[in-house]
């Protein structure tokens, strides 16, 4: 990431002639600096995806006054497209249960300002890491989830997140399903961590399905979720080599480590605008 202030400006449209001219003659013609670019055409869906970083400081306008001057290029390409600025930090929601390597990687990426964001709270549905993220100064809430309850504790959540103005909430091993409305009403903003390489492996204990299929390799997925059940676009993946001689506890415990690197991967590239969803596909600008 560059260290001074820039914008980031991503888009998709139909792909067709004079996309990148458009686009780039509109940014040079107000003396705009580009400090990085990246395009993609998709030619089985003849979509086109691109993302430019423009440096802020070489516009003669604001971000709101850019958007305004840009929308009538946006409309005639049939763009879908969004412009941020990397001087404002993403707040970013928690939620996890009882497992808690990925909440600690988290703060601890925070606290390093490896992730440029604001952690606006912790949901959990168990109070185990409380006094934990109290410590760290970030508020936590305690939302119970049982089966006679979810349509009350997934609206509470919904209010703590609006309440919270949170950008993006993620799911660092939180072990529960979302309402299909909670899942609608924030698409594309909310990202999970799977422990299997999707599409193998989908729903409770992966590694035992694994261990039970003798797989050679595991591995963990950053997406987003959606109502099917870890079904949503995928944004990260790894995996790791394992053997016969491998326990389904030896694979949990290797699991834990890329667990852990797939989602702050992957919720790097959602915060810094360089994933776009296409369908149940994504493109990711690395």
């Amino acid at each position: 990431m560059h260290s001074q202030r820039f914008y980031t400006f991503s888009a998709s449209c139909p792909d067709q002639v004079g996309i990148i001219a458009r686009v780039t003659g509109f940014i040079a013609e107000h003396q705009g600096w580009i400090l990085e670019s990246s395009f993609h055409a998709d030619a089985i869906d003849g979509r086109y995806f691109i993302r430019i970083e423009v440096k802020a400081d070489s516009l003669p306008f604001t971000l709101e006054e850019f958007r305004q001057r840009f929308t009538s290029i946006a409309t005639d390409l049939r763009m879908d497209w969004r412009i941020n600025d990397s001087a404002v930090k993403k707040r970013v929601v928690i939620m996890v249960s009882k497992q808690e390597h990925c909440l600690y990687d988290l703060l601890a990426r925070w606290q390093a300002q490896e992730l440029n964001i604001e952690i606006a709270c912790v949901i959990s549905n168990h109070e185990t890491f409380k006094g934990f993220v109290e410590w760290h100064g970030i508020p936590f809430h305690h939302v119970p989830v049982t089966p006679d309850n979810k349509a009350a504790a997934y609206a509470e959540v919904h209010r703590l997140f609006d309440e919270a103005k949170g950008d993006t909430m993620v799911l660092a091993r939180y072990m529960q399903i979302l309402s299909p409305e909670l899942c609608a009403a924030y698409a594309g903003r909310i990202i999970n961590i799977h422990h299997s390489f999707l599409p193998s492996f989908v729903g409770a204990k992966p590694y035992h399905q694994a261990y039970t299929r003798g797989v050679k390799l595991i591995g963990a997925t950053c997406h987003y979720v959606t109502e099917a059940l870890d079904q949503g676009p995928i944004i990260e993946q790894d995996v790791i080599r394992i053997d016969h001689s491998d326990s389904v506890e030896d694979m949990v415990r290797y699991g834990k480590d890329i667990e852990k690197t797939v989602l702050a991967r992957g919720l790097r590239y959602h915060l810094e605008d360089r994933v776009l969803v296409h369908g149940n596909k994504t493109v990711v600008f690395r």
